[in-house]
């Protein structure tokens, strides 16, 4: 059975059309691409290493990357996202290889290929998010960088994430977000480490909605991110 809920494959496959759009609902994608990309190279380095983006979508963060010089794959579930994403290559220029597959079927595939793995915004919309990060552990090389992100299950990110981003500042689409998905820094600290990973930096994700701009901060109650190493 694959980790996946086709309910979301089929809300993000609807909207992939707007993917490209920085003033879609994918707004807070484009806004947020800019800190998430530079916050991965400057730990790993991206020029000329093998990436894996994990929940690859319509190619924003995989394409970020790969312009940065990168040797970039990037996986989805969702058929029309990557139809978006390949279509976008013709536009940019850039080269990413996306394939329609499983994070954990590529990691029997490819295991310790990657030198680094992303899997960003997406663990709150999977059935079993331990798995996929189970998956990621065997898919970078050993002493490899793993980066997540997620949204933490709080009161206050469920008044942000959700009643505010869904419902009265419209940014998202109603339903984007199930609060009963979000994830708690202790659990993925847990699972990260059951996986052969090493937690080494948890930094928050702000939002001013005076600026409209995003920053890493040390408030992690709403969004944020983590970088781990695989084990030897």
């Amino acid at each position: 059975m694959l980790n996946a809920d086709q309910a979301e494959l089929d809300k993000f496959g609807d909207l992939a059309h707007r993917w490209w759009d920085p003033n879609s609902e994918f707004k807070p994608l484009h806004d947020i691409n800019p800190l998430r990309l530079d916050w991965i190279d400057q730990s790993v380095g991206l020029a000329g290493k093998r990436v894996l983006d994990v929940g690859c979508g319509g190619g924003l963060l995989s394409e970020g990357m790969a312009a940065r010089g990168a040797n970039v794959t990037g996986i989805d579930l969702s058929e029309k996202p990557l139809g978006i994403a390949r279509l976008h290559l013709l536009e940019s220029g850039h080269k990413v290889d996306y394939r329609k597959i499983s994070a954990e079927a590529l990691a029997d595939e490819m295991p310790g290929a990657f030198d680094a793995v992303t899997c960003l915004e997406m663990l709150e919309h999977v059935p079993n998010a331990s798995s996929i990060i189970t998956a990621c552990a065997r898919l970078v090389k050993p002493g490899g960088q793993v980066f997540l992100s997620t949204l933490n299950r709080t009161p206050k990110s469920y008044l942000f994430a959700v009643l505010g981003a869904e419902y009265i500042l419209k940014m998202l689409p109603k339903g984007t977000h199930d609060y009963a998905k979000f994830i708690k820094p202790s659990e993925l600290v847990r699972w990260a480490k059951l996986a052969n990973l090493e937690p080494d930096e948890l930094v928050g994700m702000s939002y001013n909605p005076l600026t409209q701009r995003y920053s890493l901060s040390r408030d992690t109650s709403i969004n944020y991110l983590m970088r781990a190493t695989r084990h030897a």
